[in-house]
Formats: C-alpha cells, structure tokens, sequence
C-alpha cells in the first residue's frame, strides 16, 4: 500500500497573494495533499484574524483537490508531526528568503531531523510580491488586481475603507 505524501506549507498568509497560490499549486503535483497552515503568532498584529485569513484561503483555494486550510500556534514541528506529515514547504522568492529559510530549516533539522524542508521557487512575475506591500498598496487605496485572489481584493477594499 503506497504511503500519502503530506505536506505541510505554513505561513501567515495576512493577506494570502498569487505568490502563494502559485506555490500551494505546484507542491501538489508533488504531493498528493497540502495541508496550508496559518500561523497563528500572538506576537504579531496582523491584520486580518485567523478566522478571516483561513476563509480567504478556502475561497482561493477551492478550485484545487487534497488541500486542507487549518491553523496553528506555538512550535510548527509540533504542529507537522500532528499532521502525520515529515515535510514543510517553503516558497523563495529572492537570495535573501533563501538565507532565512536555510537557516530555519537547518534549526528544525536540529530540532526533529525526521521533517524535511522543500524549496519551492516562485515564478518570476511573482519575485517582488509579498504580503506587506500589498497591504501597503491596499491601504493608500492602490490596485492589487492581479497581486491577490479576488476575494482578498474585497477584503483588503473593506478592510480599508473602514480606516
């Protein structure tokens, strides 16, 4: 019997982009589900809840088969073997998250040296493209058409509109 390959690709994903979406779709023709999990860090102001961040996923993920949208706190190893998976995705956009997430992968090889850490490139209309700047742009009511699902593009306009 063939073992399911899970994978888990974690994140804040406050608001989640196009980036993201394109990592979530190409881990699944390597793995057979995806497990997208938001961090839920109580050290952080993000600006989207929890609750809103994994809706907005559900949304722009529901075209896709074998993923699951959940949340979690605390040390992410935990939360993958809880998961019954030994894999973390990670997308890479620039040199500069490679150093950071080689440095994070190598801790946690440490930490549990049974979890392995998958590098997924970001395509290139992608390189320049991460959450913070697109609530930047967002907020001073620039367009994010073509940065983000549609139903992020609501959201941030609600969320906006209200400041």
């Amino acid at each position: 019997m063939k073992t399911m390959r899970i994978a888990v690709y974690p994140g804040s994903f406050d608001p989640v982009t196009n980036g993201h979406i394109d990592v979530i779709e190409r881990a699944l023709r390597l793995f057979d589900r995806i497990i997208v999990a938001v961090g839920d860090n109580p050290g952080k102001k993000p600006l989207f809840t929890t609750k809103e961040r994994i809706a907005m996923l559900e949304e722009s993920t529901k075209h896709l088969k074998n993923i699951e949208i959940d949340s979690f706190s605390g040390l992410l190893l935990d939360f993958v073997k809880s998961k019954k998976s030994g894999i973390i995705i990670r997308g890479l956009r620039a040199v500069s998250d490679f150093e950071f997430e080689f440095q994070r992968a190598l801790m946690n090889r440490v930490v549990n040296d049974e979890i392995e850490t998958v590098f997924i490139m970001t395509k290139e209309h992608y390189v320049y493209l991460n959450s913070s700047i697109v609530k930047e742009i967002a907020m001073f009511n620039g367009n994010v058409n073509g940065l983000v699902p549609p139903i992020v593009e609501k959201k941030l306009k609600e969320k906006f509109s209200k400041t």
